[in-house]
């Protein structure tokens, strides 16, 4: 079942409540009339646009600690070895995932375990496909140290759209796998270093559901 988002909850009633003032405003200044009703139906799709950017719908995650489930709603554009030079500075397999304004904005961790690196990186807001999104948008940078001893790490990062990325851990952090780490206002990427001996189990611009489809076996 759907419900809304803690982030998105002070945005929407201060729609709601915005929308059906200026309609009062409107009808004691300028009377009934059939502009109320277009009004009406225009501030409705605003809200309702609004609305599905914020949803949080409830997933059946399908934990296993040798699963790397998706971090995110959306398509994978990427997938391909690339040097991790911020933290791991070794050689991984990356997995990009685009997550549009259509998509659910809700982060899940990838994997189980302790959060062993985290950093924001204010930056620039290139579109999400853009080269050199990864390394000059704004972003954060979580690493999390699986029970077996493997590190994962994951970006999110901010694209054209997306002004306001939050997260929910700190270096230290025991999580579970599945659980929510942030959220990315209005959506863009979020990109996953695994080891070069994982398996990816998933291909270019498949669709992904974040904490149910599994990306790669560690």
């Amino acid at each position: 079942m759907n419900y809304i988002h803690k982030e998105g909850r002070t945005l929407l009633l201060t729609l709601l409540i915005s929308f059906l003032a200026i309609l009062v405003i409107c009808k004691y200044v300028f009377g009934e009339g059939n502009y109320l009703l277009y009004l009406s139906l225009f501030f409705a799709m605003i809200f309702l646009t609004f609305f599905q950017f914020f949803r949080n719908p409830s997933v059946e995650i399908p934990v296993n600690p040798k699963h790397v489930i998706a971090p995110a709603d959306g398509k994978v554009v990427v997938i391909e070895k690339t040097q991790e030079n911020e933290y791991l500075k070794d050689e991984r397999i990356q997995v990009s995932i685009f997550m549009s304004p259509i998509n659910v904005h809700v982060n899940r961790n990838p994997i189980a375990g302790v959060v062993s690196y985290f950093k924001y990186h204010p930056g620039k807001f290139l579109v999400a496909w853009h080269p050199k999104a990864s390394t000059e948008n704004e972003r954060t940078t979580v690493v999390v140290k699986h029970n077996s001893g493997v590190e994962v790490l994951f970006r999110q990062i901010a694209g054209a759209l997306a002004k306001r990325i939050k997260w929910y851990v700190k270096e230290g952090d025991a999580v579970a796998q599945g659980e929510e780490f942030g959220f990315i206002k209005f959506g863009s990427r979020v990109d996953i270093f695994l080891p070069t001996t994982s398996k990816v189990l998933v291909n270019l611009n498949q669709v992904t559901k974040g904490g149910e489809t599994i990306i790669a076996e560690l």
